[in-house]
């Protein structure tokens, strides 16, 4: 499987949405370089009042192009960086990922995904009714979670738009992603 970087983005303050830039620098065990999620324990301020001492299992966000079609059929108007990730993908299937597939992105950086993103209100703030977009429930009835993947760095470098990006699954037994 193999898709490509269409957007990245950072953001130094613990604002929801990212401003779009042309190139981030992504650092080993930490995440992007001038980002306010950056660093080896947990920085994401919900989790940071539970238990400052987390590792961060949430370095690099990543959300799928596709998303955006499927809510603006809906009615919505969501762009690169407007839900808060670092790094915008397309023709990969994201939310299908298991747990510790490695995403080689660009030349040299490796993604080890985690989790899911789990959407909180401030998606409310942003488009009234869009929470519910971004959430689905499977036919047993298990809630599913759109907003993107989370994951650590494994190896670090420059990520653009344009960039190539490789799927590496795991050894089976393949986990299921569950929200980080």
């Amino acid at each position: 499987m193999e898709g490509r970087v269409i957007a990245v983005a950072r953001d130094g303050a613990h604002r929801f949405s990212k401003e779009v830039v042309e190139a981030i620098t992504i650092i080993t065990g930490l995440g992007v370089k001038g980002d306010a999620h950056a660093g080896t324990t947990v920085k994401h301020r919900s989790r940071v009042k539970v238990d400052p001492t987390q590792p961060n299992l949430r370095q690099v966000h990543l959300i799928h192009a596709e998303l955006f079609d499927e809510v603006a059929a809906k009615g919505f108007t969501v762009a690169p960086a407007d839900l808060g990730e670092n790094i915008t993908t397309q023709g990969i299937d994201l939310l299908a990922l298991p747990r510790g597939t490695v995403l080689a992105v660009g030349e040299s950086v490796r993604l080890e995904v985690t989790g899911l993103r789990n959407p909180c209100a401030q998606i409310e703030t942003f488009q009234p009714g869009l929470l519910g977009a971004v959430l689905d429930k499977a036919p047993d009835g298990t809630l599913i979670r759109k907003s993107g993947i989370m994951s650590i760095v494994l190896a670090g470098g420059a990520v653009q738009a344009g960039d190539a990006i490789r799927v590496e699954l795991p050894a089976p037994p393949f986990l299921p992603l569950e929200r980080v």
